[in-house]
């Protein structure tokens, strides 16, 4: 008996779900980047907490003040302060809180547009699919950040616009990626099932081909969180994104660009927060892939 128990023990059933978050913990690598990236969303979440100072406060007394490990730095302002002598360090934390916020609405608006079109071209086939797949032609064919420039110069810089301007054209990545799992998830069994019990087009869809295509769809959304933050900080170094004197990475290393051999603080920091959040994010979304994707599992 005791035998038996133990054979039904080593062969109890394990959910997919917890086998594949017990590979994304095996990885190092991916667990030290989530911390990293949540690290940042709890900075950016608690900042008027965390950061040491006003990240809007000037003093010119305090102009180009060098970290406090230089000579003239002071320890109340460890990374120094900019040009007109805001705190470089409450900048970046407020700064956080504008490119998460924008990369992860982009990103919902964007996937949940794309999720919508893709499952019809890939289920329904015919002239929607046609339609769709003509619409995501022309838009890949534009250069993603021409595009977000084109966009924002017609509707003018803003919050609002900025999202918009960078969904208008983020949804096509998660509809290619809907629509190619669903082509290959309508010719399933279960799929053909349900077809001749004769379940609707919009059941078949949204209760069972979604449910099964969701995870290759999570992991190119995380991965593209990062791709949208660089753009935001690209629009905000040309002057596009957020207007001062709101705090905003891009806007930080474009201050700096005057000062880079005086004082090489005011945009290596801000453009050092860029370079460890996009790739914490990447890195994430490689374990998540890695785990969550079968394709890729070993």
């Amino acid at each position: 008996m005791s035998a038996a128990v133990g054979i039904v023990a080593g062969t109890r059933h394990v959910s997919p779900t917890a086998r594949n978050l017990r590979v994304f913990l095996a990885s190092r690598l991916a667990v030290g980047a989530t911390v990293v990236t949540f690290a940042f969303v709890l900075m950016a979440l608690f900042a008027p907490l965390v950061a040491p100072h006003d990240p809007n406060e000037a003093d010119l007394l305090r102009r180009l003040l060098p970290p406090f490990w230089m000579e003239g730095g002071e320890l109340a302002y460890p990374l120094g302060c900019d040009a007109i002598g805001r705190d470089i360090l409450s900048r970046i934390i407020f700064g956080a809180r504008i490119s998460i916020l924008i990369g992860v609405a982009v990103i919902l608006v964007a996937t949940a547009i794309g999720i919508v079109a893709g499952l019809a071209a890939g289920y329904l086939r015919g002239w929607v699919d046609v339609a769709i797949s003509r619409v995501v032609d022309v838009l890949l064919g534009f250069p993603y950040l021409i595009f977000a420039i084109a966009l924002i110069a017609m509707t003018g810089p803003g919050l609002q616009n900025i999202v918009l301007a960078l969904a208008y054209k983020e949804w096509v990545i998660p509809c290619r990626v809907v629509r190619g799992e669903t082509l290959a998830a309508r010719e399933l069994e279960y799929v053909e099932a349900a077809r001749a019990l004769g379940a609707s087009s919009r059941y078949i869809m949204l209760r069972e081909v979604l449910p099964n295509i969701l995870s290759p769809v999570i992991v190119v959304s995380t991965v593209r969180i990062a791709h949208v933050i660089i753009l935001e900080a690209s629009l905000s170094f040309l002057g596009l994104g957020v207007q001062p004197p709101t705090a905003s990475w891009g806007s930080m290393v474009a201050d700096g660009r005057s000062f880079m051999l005086e004082a090489w603080w005011v945009s290596t920091f801000p453009g050092v927060a860029i370079l460890l959040l996009v790739l914490a994010i990447n890195v994430m979304s490689q374990g998540l892939r890695d785990a969550f994707d079968p394709r890729f599992q070993r």
